[in-house]
């Protein structure tokens, strides 16, 4: 998962790609970079870290100009490296560069076809390279010195031929503009919008609403399915419909788990999901547990806090804040490695004793991936001296991996793969497990069928993958690539690079 954003202003725009930066640092904490555009020349700074690590004062002097992209990340093939820190860079044709979220499932084809059809080098592995090269060549195609806003759709239309899987992007040409456009389904999720300056109107295209409301921009709209916005230099909007049959299929998990709660994604409101989320899990806990025993429910820090709010309204039962989060410590289900995975629970997490000792405590969680997480936090539950734990999770058994920018591990390392939920519970260490239904999530983000959502990729649930195109062969290469023991190796690789690189 990424984070995007693309800034044409009227003034210097380093500031506020970094701020926005830092507003989308929840969706990548592995490397950031931003690029601008001083007139036809470029200035770049990436680097692995946080956005706060990567950007000094001396680099933001040098990221001079009225028009940038910017971008945050974490690996979505389980390595970590300097070398694939975007924004990308292409010389050819006029100078590119582009920043990307999601991933394509057919980039093994498109690498092979850019070298021997279109005679084009890749420098990485990372799939976002190809996308940037592929509208550069399709760019090329149209064989022009001066290019306009129709080249470019004529470019995104070669994109949605090209590419499969699942891409929202920014790309800038320097002195030109800066477009944004999004896959023909829409998974992965990107906004545009306006404010007013002094010397005109500046507008932004970022990965979510939050960056927009953060520097004050207004929404236009979500970029839609398929769609290329174009901003010129001069600061004229344009967009097209470039694909021939666009659907609206947005990935459910970002409003499980990734996106900020106060982020408005294809017109629906995060935190609103969340606590529908709640409604539907209650009710099911109702149901199924009439003789329930539970006297206090718990949030997991943090996106599960909405949920369990709502559980314990609508069970009337107490709600108390039982975990205090170290908010440095990142995101554990996409940190490299279990042994890292589990020393950091006890590291992000602490649990407060009052809030545990003698009682019947249901804790909800947004969702159970590895379960690694989850094991432990049980274990920190009882050890705080409750009498019996129960778990609720907010989503339905992650039961697939993704495949459309979410690196979750190989489905053989997913706590639910092959498991019913007695043997999911039991692994847990749980005294009662329950899972929300498919159905009711659903129902809970769609806002009760009210929403333009055509349907949404459900598929890390029920392995049905929206592009159609995502083979058993493609899936057990995956599993190939992602488990932990390739994963620790080639981080140990990247390492050993990186300090004979630097002992050199």
């Amino acid at each position: 998962m990424c984070g995007i954003v693309g800034i044409v202003g009227k003034g210097p725009v380093n500031q506020s790609i970094y701020d926005a930066l830092l507003v989308l640092q929840h969706r990548g904490q592995d490397a950031a970079g931003i690029v601008t555009s001083e007139g036809e020349k470029l200035h770049l700074r990436k680097d692995k870290g946080l956005v706060r690590d990567v950007f000094h004062t001396r680099h933001m002097i040098n990221l001079r100009g009225n028009m940038g992209l910017g971008h945050v990340r974490y690996p979505t093939a389980g390595v970590s490296s300097s070398a694939e820190a975007q924004p990308f860079y292409v010389n050819s044709p006029y100078g590119i560069v582009l920043a990307h979220n999601g991933n394509l499932t057919n980039a093994e084809d498109l690498k092979r076809d850019l070298y021997a059809e279109d005679l084009r080098h890749l420098n990485t592995e990372s799939d976002s390279e190809v996308l940037l090269n592929i509208f550069a060549h399709e760019l090329q195609l149209q064989g022009k010195l001066r290019i306009d806003e129709q080249d470019i759709f004529n470019a995104v239309e070669g994109v949605h031929r090209r590419c499969r899987g699942g891409y929202a992007a920014v790309l800038m040409i320097p002195g030109f503009g800066v477009c944004g456009f999004r896959d023909p389904h829409g998974i992965r999720p990107v906004v545009y919008g306006k404010r007013e300056s002094v010397s005109g109107i500046e507008y932004m295209i970022a990965s979510e609403s939050v960056a927009l409301d953060a520097l004050g921009f207004e929404l236009i709209s979500d970029i839609a399915p398929g769609e290329a916005v174009f901003i010129h230099a001069d600061g004229q909007l344009y967009n097209k419909q470039c694909a021939e049959q666009p659907v609206l299929s947005p990935c459910i998990f970002e409003f499980v788990y990734f996106a900020r709660p106060d982020s408005i994604i294809d017109n629906i409101s995060v935190h609103k999901a969340r606590l529908r989320m709640g409604k539907k899990l209650a009710a099911k806990i109702k149901r199924e547990w009439k003789d329930q025993d539970i006297d206090v429910v718990i949030p997991v820090p943090e996106t599960s806090r909405t949920a369990a709010l709502q559980v314990a309204n609508v069970l009337g039962i107490g709600f108390a804040e039982g975990f205090i989060k170290n908010r440095y410590i990142g995101r554990t289900f996409i940190m490299p490695g279990q042994k890292v995975r589990k020393k950091s629970v006890r590291q992000k997490l602490n649990a407060i004793d009052l809030e545990f000792r003698k009682k019947n405590v249901l804790l909800v969680d947004d969702s159970i991936v590895r379960g690694t997480t989850s094991q432990q936090i049980i274990l920190m539950a009882r050890d705080a001296g409750a009498k019996r734990v129960y778990f609720a999770s907010a989503a339905p058994p992650v039961r697939y991996p993704n495949v459309y920018g979410i690196d979750m591990p190989a489905a053989s390392e997913l706590i639910a793969h092959g498991r019913s939920e007695d043997e999911i519970c039991r692994l847990l260490g749980a005294d009662g497990l329950i899972f929300q239904d498919l159905d009711d999530l659903i129902e809970a983000v769609q806002k009760k069928g009210k929403s333009d959502v055509d349907r949404f990729d459900t598929s890390v649930f029920d392995s049905e993958y929206v592009t159609g195109d995502v083979t058993v062969q493609y899936l057990n290469q995956l599993e190939q690539n992602r488990n932990d023991g390739v994963t620790e190796s080639r981080s140990r690789q990247s390492e050993t690079v990186i300090e004979l690189y630097n002992t050199a």
